[in-house]
């Protein structure tokens, strides 16, 4: 007979998380998601103010929340804020930016810009909190991919490039520090209404182009990303690492389809 009370699979009590990118978007809803699953939050993001303000979200519900200002592409920064929370089980990052262009009209200013914030933040917030979860027994690391690490489109090849690097430094981090404990894993969501898509947002046929090429026919809401970094925050998958969790609504799974006639 099973010792487990599944009815606290999910609980995060007693635990801190941070969440990068808590100001907007996927990662507000995130840090309001593992709040109400009672982990004490750490609202991180590189405007102050937006940062503050979800953590007073977090603290109007009756759980535990502080801010943070970070630049995760500062090493000093992200040196400092692990050296601030060194109890941290959970580390939750989803700042990433990208340039729409053709790879012939690409500068490498913004090659720069885009893989530095997506891939070169990402190796150093793993490189510096990994190492800081392992020597407390283990914790959760999840960091945002995309659907373009797998399927890509034209205007689009450094970020997808930056995204797909993304799932193998993760893959790779689940190997190195597995055995003292630490679980990495990505969530590659498919198109959300945030403000790095408004410029598709804004343009009708383009917005209702990519609403089709999901099987459920819409984009998704922020908040439908959340239960997936509650899930792996949490003792649900306490044996899964190394895996990219798709929540696209079945975009990869039947892009390119065709409906015949009946």
């Amino acid at each position: 007979m099973t010792s487990i009370d599944y009815s606290h699979l999910f609980g995060l009590q007693g635990q801190r998380a941070m969440v990068i990118g808590a100001g907007s978007g996927i990662g507000r809803e995130s840090a309001l998601a593992l709040a109400a699953h009672g982990a004490a939050l750490v609202c991180a993001d590189r405007d102050a103010a937006t940062a503050e303000q979800t953590a007073a979200d977090v603290r109007a519900t009756g759980a535990e929340a502080t801010s943070l200002r970070l630049d995760v592409t500062n090493q000093d920064d992200v040196a400092a804020a692990a050296a601030a929370y060194p109890d941290l089980a959970v580390l939750v990052f989803t700042a990433a930016t990208n340039v729409r262009k053709r790879i012939a009209d690409y500068s490498l200013d913004e090659f720069d810009r885009v893989v530095n914030l997506n891939l070169r933040s990402s190796f150093l917030l793993i490189q510096t909190f990994a190492p800081v979860m392992a020597a407390n027994g283990g914790g959760s690391i999840i960091g945002f991919a995309s659907i373009r690490a797998q399927v890509v489109e034209p205007g689009q090849g450094v970020y997808a490039a930056s995204k797909a690097g993304l799932v193998q430094l993760i893959k790779t981090a689940a190997a190195e520090f597995g055995p003292q404990g630490v679980r990495v894993n990505a969530i590659a969501p498919g198109v959300v209404e945030t403000p790095l898509t408004a410029q598709i947002k804004a343009n009708p046929e383009w917005y209702g182009a990519y609403a089709q090429k999901s099987a459920l026919g819409r984009w998704s809401r922020p908040e439908e990303l959340a239960g997936g970094v509650v899930y792996l925050a949490s003792r649900a998958a306490s044996f899964v690492t190394g895996s990219t969790l798709m929540i696209d609504g079945g975009w990869t799974a039947i892009d390119g389809r065709y409906t015949p006639p009946a």
